[in-house]
């Protein structure tokens, strides 16, 4: 069993594993990590040629692999196996497991990973995973048991396959909000993640056009704990590094928080600003300085 420390990603763009020209333009983009998919963005009948580009795409961009990911098809279809002894010879920077329904799946993922590495070379173990963990209503009850699970660096969460599996017929208020049993679905990924040690990636952004709500609701869920999101297109990745990226007033005032508490060691809690900072607001000072590579 194999476990890699948390990734720092902020951006995640999905690019059809059908269209070369929209890989490439993923992958030459500032998006942290381009999403090669071969599921939902590709058709029954083209998955094998998908296939196929996607191996020879990550192939002929050596450079790159550490950036480009596959979304594959989920266990429960026909297509997983498939997709996996197709692009495993190029040897991907991961994968993107969806509609899981537990760490079961997960746990097999990394058993067929362990075979096609040996079988092609690649030091058994290293392909890191994310996992899409509330695509299904079973998976719901089972957000918080991916701590220690092989190769997970991160897990993120879906509402409309969510809202499929449940039977509704939309997941969103009549002011466009995501209703209750969505919400909490971000909250439990939230929850899994920091209970599992791995970074929690936000779901997309449908509206490709509207940045500024992009933009609010990015910099909401960072405030909430997430640490990237998922993009649909190349517009929305400038916008998710902008809010995911630490700024210099919040690095400045974190820095502060720590040297106030290294000049006085042994202290639980001390003045700043008119109010009192404790522990917690160290640690989280702390954080934001590893987010931003200062400490």
């Amino acid at each position: 069993m194999t476990q890699h420390e948390s990734i720092s990603a902020r951006s995640w763009l999905f690019a059809p594993g059908d269209s070369e020209k929209k890989m490439t333009k993923a992958m030459e983009g500032t998006a942290d990590i381009a999403l090669l998919d071969l599921e939902d963005a590709v058709a029954p009948e083209n998955k094998p040629l998908a296939r196929t580009m996607v191996h020879d795409f990550i192939k002929a961009n050596p450079q790159q692999r550490h950036r480009l990911w596959v979304r594959i098809n989920p266990f429960d279809g026909p297509y997983t196996l498939g997709d996996l002894a197709a692009i495993m010879p190029a040897c991907p920077g991961g994968i993107m497991l969806p509609k899981v329904y537990g760490r079961a799946d997960v746990e097999k993922l990394d058993h067929c990973l362990s075979a096609l590495e040996v079988a092609n070379g690649i030091e058994e173990g290293s392909t890191r995973v994310i996992v899409l963990i509330t695509e299904t209503a079973e998976a719901m009850f089972h957000t918080g048991d991916y701590k220690g699970a092989p190769r997970v660096v991160a897990l993120t969460w879906g509402a409309e396959d969510l809202a499929d599996s449940i039977g509704a017929n939309s997941n969103r208020n009549e002011d466009g909000s995501y209703s209750f049993t969505y919400e909490m679905a971000r909250s439990l990924t939230l929850l899994g993640a920091a209970t599992a040690g791995v970074t929690p990636i936000e779901t997309i952004s449908a509206d490709f056009r509207d940045l500024e709500a992009l933009r609010k609701r990015a910099e909401r869920v960072r405030r909430d704990g997430y640490r990237g999101m998922l993009a649909i297109h190349p517009a929305q990745v400038d916008v998710i590094n902008e809010a995911f990226t630490p700024s210099e007033e919040e690095i400045a005032e974190a820095q502060e928080i720590v040297d106030i508490f290294a000049a006085n060691p042994g202290v639980g809690a001390i003045g700043y600003k008119g109010g009192m900072l404790d522990r917690p607001y160290l640690a989280r000072a702390q954080l934001l300085l590893k987010q931003a590579g200062r400490l």
